[in-house]
C-alpha cells in the first residue's frame, strides 16, 4: 500500500471514530463487559412490589437526613457521591444489606459504576446513587457515565437500579453551597439506551517528560512568594 493511501485510509479511520455510537442497549453493554445480564425488574411480581415499597421507604428515610443539615459542596456535581453513606445506612437499617459492590479480584471498589449492591431474599441487586436538577431534567445533557474496567465491579445476574434525588440550593456557607433534596425518582435500567463517544487522551509522562517527544518550549523557577 502507497503510503498516501494508508494515511488517507487512517484519516478516515479516526473520522469514523469520532462520530458518536447512539442507542445502544445498556443491558447488551453490560453483559458484553461482565458476562452477567440485567435482569427485568417486573413491579407485577409480589416481592418486587414489597421491595419497591422497602426502597421508597429508604429513599425517603436517607432524604430526610440529607435535609437534616444538608450536603456542603461547592458543585453540584459532587453531591451524588456525598448521599451514598445515607442511602447504604438506609437501605441496610431496613435489612437490605446495602455494601459497595466487589470486584472480580475481590476488592471492595467505590468509584465507577454501579454504586451499590444488596441483597432481597437472597437475591442481589445493583443501585446506582444520582442527582438531578428540575431544571434541565428534560434536556439532553449528559448525566449518566459507564466506563470499562480491567476489574469489574457487577459479579452478579441481578436487575440494576437508579436512586436520583432532586436536589436544590437551599443556603450558602462561604465557598460551598449547601444542597438539599425536594424528592427523588426510582428507575429500573433495564431499558436504558446509551450512546459511545471515543476520546484521545494522553497522560502526564507523555505530556511533560523530557523523554518524550513533545517540544517543551521554556521551563523556569518562581522563587518569589514560596516563604
Amino acid at each position: 500500500m502507497e503510503k498516501d493511501d494508508y494515511i488517507n485510509n487512517l484519516e478516515n479511520v479516526i473520522k469514523q471514530m469520532l462520530r458518536p455510537i447512539k442507542d445502544i442497549p445498556f443491558k447488551l453493554v453490560i453483559e458484553a463487559m461482565s458476562g452477567k445480564k440485567i435482569l427485568p425488574f417486573n413491579i407485577k411480581i409480589s416481592h418486587n412490589k414489597k421491595l419497591l415499597n422497602i426502597l421508597i421507604n429508604a429513599a425517603t428515610e436517607a432524604g430526610k437526613e440529607i435535609n437534616k443539615n444538608g450536603i456542603f459542596r461547592p458543585r453540584a456535581n459532587e453531591v451524588g457521591y456525598a448521599i451514598e453513606p445515607f442511602i447504604k445506612q438506609a437501605l441496610s437499617g431496613l435489612g437490605l444489606s446495602a455494601d459497595t459492590p466487589t470486584t472480580n479480584s475481590g476488592k471492595k471498589k467505590s468509584t465507577g459504576y454501579p454504586d451499590i449492591l444488596f441483597w432481597y431474599n437472597k437475591n442481589p441487586y445493583y443501585l446506582e446513587c444520582k442527582t438531578y436538577n428540575k431544571e434541565n431534567i428534560d434536556t439532553t445533557f449528559r448525566s449518566f457515565y459507564f466506563s470499562p474496567s480491567d476489574d469489574f465491579k457487577i459479579t452478579h445476574n441481578a436487575p440494576h437500579l437508579l436512586l436520583s434525588y432532586e436536589i436544590f440550593v437551599a443556603g450558602e456557607q462561604g465557598n460551598d453551597h449547601i444542597y438539599k433534596c425536594a424528592g427523588f425518582k426510582i428507575i429500573s435500567l433495564e431499558n436504558l439506551s446509551v450512546d459511545v463517544k471515543y476520546e484521545f487522551n494522553a497522560d502526564n509522562k507523555r505530556l511533560y517528560s523530557t523523554e518524550e517527544t513533545v517540544l517543551i518550549l521554556a521551563e523556569r523557577k518562581i522563587q518569589e512568594g514560596l516563604k
